[in-house]
Parts: structure tokens; C-alpha cells; sequence
């Protein structure tokens, strides 16, 4: 059984990592958010040590590592995107290994800074990349390498994620915190589509608001349509008539790759997958954050 600490356990994403932490048959030893409204815990992990404030979480976690067995062993990231650079750091200086959210970080001359810090410390920083676990996205990928060589495949993405008013007052609404909508929501298809279909070519804004963006990707076996949104006026009739608040289609050469059910339930996987030997490292991460960083410096 390992020891974890988790950063960010308010977030929406930190359900899913307590689950994999259970799941995967280890412990929360301790957790860290600024908001005390806390009560999760309770459902995975009742005795976890909670501070609010990063210094006292940043001393406790040296302490653990002075005791050695009970010393943490992985922190799992889920704080907002642009302090994931600083709390990988504190990970490792404190002689864990990181599990972050996507992005890693925000602009891909972090990365760099960040393998050296892992060479220096000797512990590794893995990056949830759960769609590459997906057995459709997987079926997909070995279909394009077992296709014609030269083939450029023409392919369209839109993904549409309702979000009320808070999103904008919130870090994601904050380009300069989240990266903006093309980086927050879409971050992990720029991640499944640069795994899919080789190099990164280039890229055309041809919509980009607060609120939604689209142009076109280029990829060595793709060229991509896209369009990414969190305005629920966006949502088809369809989904809108299904009471649904979230879109998700991709098509490939007009046929659609139908991925919609496990899409949530992939971060046990990736646990998995990391605890193993495997996982998703820094330079796994480079192509998408190279992607999300040309779309703001248009």
C-alpha cells in the first residue's frame, strides 16, 4: 500500500483521483486546498491530514519524508493549470513522484526545466493522458498505422461542455490561469490526435473568444476541423432534446468514432498504468502543450 498526498482536493477533477487512489488499493495521507468546504474526504478517505495553506502542506510533507515509511510516495495534482508547474516541483523536492492533470504546464519551455528537476531528484512526473486508454481511441490509432502510409485523413472535431456563469469569474475564465478554453477543454484531444496522426504541422484560428474556439490542426496524417465551446447555445438539438449539457463528436473520413461511453472513467486506468511501470511522461506531453501554446501566440 502506498502513501499519496493530492493537491487540489476541492477541484472537479479530485473525485476521480480519490477513486483511483481507493481503487488501486492505497491511502490518502494528507491533502491540500485553499477552500475548507471539504467534505469528499469523507467518502474515500476520513483520515486524511487537510491543510489550507500551502506552506504548513509543504512542512507536513517533508516531515512524512523524515519518517521514511510513512513518507509520500506520489502526489496527485489537481490544482489549476498554472500553478502545476510549482506543485510538481514541491512533489519532487519532497521525494515523491507527481500525477498531474493536464495540462502539465502551460508553455512547452517548462518541460525542459521540468526533466531536469527529475533527473536531479530521481522521481518521475507522469501526466494523466486517460484518452490514450480509451479501447476505441486505441482501436483507432492501430487502424491508421495498419492503413495506407501516405494517407492524409481529413477528420472533424467538436466537443461542447456547458458551463454557467462562474466558469468566467472562476482561474478557468482567466486565460493568463487556464490558457483559455482551447487549452483547458481541449487540451487532451490536441493529446489523442497528435498520438493518432504523427507530427504537428501547423494551425489556423478561425474562431476565438472567451467562450469557444475552432480552426484547423495540421497533422502528418490528418488535417483536423475543430471547434471547442462551453456556451450550452452551441448544443445541437439533438443533445439539447436529450437534456444533455455535453457534445463530443469526432468523425474520420465522415465516419464517426463513438467514444462517448468510459470517457470519465479512465483515471483508475491510468493509475493503474503508472503503478505498473507505465504512464505518461513529460515529453509525452510536449506535442499538445506545443499545440495549445501556438493557439494563443496567434
Amino acid at each position: 500500500m502506498l502513501n499519496f498526498a493530492l493537491i487540489g482536493a476541492a477541484g472537479y477533477i479530485a473525485p476521480r483521483h480519490l477513486k483511483a487512489i481507493k481503487e488501486t488499493g492505497n491511502r490518502l495521507k494528507c491533502a491540500l486546498d485553499p477552500y475548507d468546504g471539504i467534505g469528499i474526504l469523507d467518502n474515500y478517505f476520513p483520515d486524511a491530514d487537510f491543510f489550507t495553506e500551502p506552506e504548513r502542506f509543504d512542512r507536513h510533507l517533508d516531515k512524512l519524508r523524515r519518517r521514511g515509511a510513512e513518507k509520500i510516495d506520489y502526489v496527485s495534482i489537481c490544482s489549476p493549470n498554472y500553478l502545476h508547474d510549482a506543485h510538481i516541483r514541491m512533489a519532487l523536492r519532497n521525494g515523491a513522484h507527481a500525477i498531474c492533470e493536464k495540462p502539465l504546464v502551460l508553455n512547452p519551455g517548462n518541460l525542459d526545466a521540468l526533466q531536469e528537476i527529475e533527473l536531479e531528484t530521481n522521481h518521475k512526473i507522469y501526466n494523466i493522458l486517460q484518452l490514450r486508454l480509451h479501447p476505441a481511441i486505441q482501436q483507432l490509432k492501430k487502424k491508421i498505422e495498419e492503413g495506407p502510409t501516405d494517407k492524409v485523413y481529413n477528420v472533424d472535431l467538436t466537443y461542447i461542455t456547458s458551463r454557467g456563469k462562474w466558469y468566467f469569474i472562476s482561474w478557468k475564465g482567466d486565460e493568463r490561469k487556464s490558457g483559455g478554453v482551447a487549452t483547458n477543454i481541449g487540451i487532451h484531444f490536441f493529446d489523442m490526435l497528435g498520438w493518432i496522426f504523427g507530427a504537428f504541422k501547423g494551425v489556423e484560428l478561425e474562431k476565438n473568444r472567451p467562450e469557444k474556439a475552432g480552426g484547423k490542426l495540421y497533422f502528418e496524417k490528418a488535417n483536423v476541423n475543430w471547434f471547442l465551446s462551453v456556451d450550452e447555445n452551441d448544443l445541437p438539438s439533438a443533445a439539447v432534446g436529450a437534456g444533455k449539457r455535453t457534445y463530443r463528436k469526432i468523425n474520420i473520413e465522415d465516419e464517426e468514432l463513438e467514444f462517448s461511453d468510459g470517457f470519465t472513467d479512465l483515471h483508475t486506468a491510468s493509475y493503474m498504468d503508472i503503478l505498473s511501470g507505465g504512464g505518461f511522461g513529460v515529453e509525452d506531453t510536449r506535442r499538445s502543450i506545443q499545440i495549445a501554446s501556438s493557439l494563443r501566440n496567434i
